[in-house]
């Protein structure tokens, strides 16, 4: 029997952002020496899923001319959403849903069925490290919890926005059972809100309705100028008295040890099944 060489990419998002994109490489960069050292992984690399190199299919292809047997692929997504349910197994050769070979056309987004095997790992609420994460930033902002709401601004996902709200409000118990903060609200500033900052104001307004004051989060993988400080940021700035009213940190969830940790955890089981 032929001896795995197993190979190790993370799959983003992507962003117009260089800030954003660089954020995701310097995740790899924390993560490779301890991935690597467990001596069953024997390659690691990144991938953007759009808008820029390096792409999925480029970076399966390196891969493929490397000599990998198996790629162990890591989405670094938040929840379920069509990218990770459709496009990336689509981009991967896993799926044949003609409508998203159609849609990945024409975003110009390249197909690849690598020779080497492919193994999805699981999203980023398969772990708690989301929680955690949330936590500790709410922390760092709040003053007095029990006059505060907490507030949740992420993309959203029109096609799982159940499952999305499900996530919000899990992560916002767990941090009400930490902090002593009683309400909370979520909202999204991506393509389902069309990227309107007024839909922030309108999350944040509807928080101080109960609360003196609202801290607030955004679940963003990465800073992106675009979400944090012009949707956002400009959101917060339409609510009335928001200089003395709103607690924020145009902050995001990378860099975070827990994830890297998840990472390579993640890594390392999935290589061990392969090797075995």
């Amino acid at each position: 029997m032929t001896k795995s060489t197993i190979g190790l990419l993370l799959v983003n998002h992507g962003s117009h952002s260089a800030t954003w994109r660089q954020a995701l490489m310097d995740l790899e960069a924390r993560v490779r020496d301890t991935i690597l050292a467990g001596g069953l992984v024997q390659g690691v690399k990144t991938a953007h899923m759009e808008y820029t190199e390096p792409s999925i299919a480029s970076q399966m292809k390196a891969f493929d001319h490397e000599g990998f047997t198996d790629v162990i692929v890591v989405p670094i997504f938040l929840t379920v959403s069509p990218h990770s349910f459709d496009d990336i197994p689509t981009i991967l050769g896993q799926k044949h849903d003609p409508e998203v070979i159609q849609a990945l056309a024409e975003e110009k987004i390249e197909r690849y069925t690598p020779t080497a095997r492919t193994h999805i790992a699981p999203l980023l609420d398969f772990s708690n490290t989301l929680q955690k994460n949330v936590l500790r930033r709410c922390r760092d902002l709040s003053r007095q919890p029990e006059k505060e709401g907490l507030v949740l601004i992420g993309y959203g996902d029109e096609t799982y926005d159940k499952e999305w709200g499900a996530l919000f409000d899990q992560v916002a118990a767990y941090v009400k059972q930490n902090i002593g903060i009683s309400e909370h609200n979520y909202g999204w500033c991506g393509h389902i809100v069309r990227y309107n900052p007024a839909e922030t104001t309108k999350t944040i307004s509807a928080a101080l309705q109960k609360k003196d004051s609202a801290v607030v989060i955004p679940v963003l993988v990465a800073y992106d100028e675009m979400f944090q400080k012009n949707i956002i940021g400009r959101g917060i700035e339409q609510v009335d008295g928001y200089q003395d009213k709103v607690l924020y940190k145009g902050d995001a969830i990378l860099p975070d040890t827990d994830i890297d940790d998840w990472v390579v955890r993640i890594s390392h089981e999935y290589a061990s099944k392969i090797a075995s």
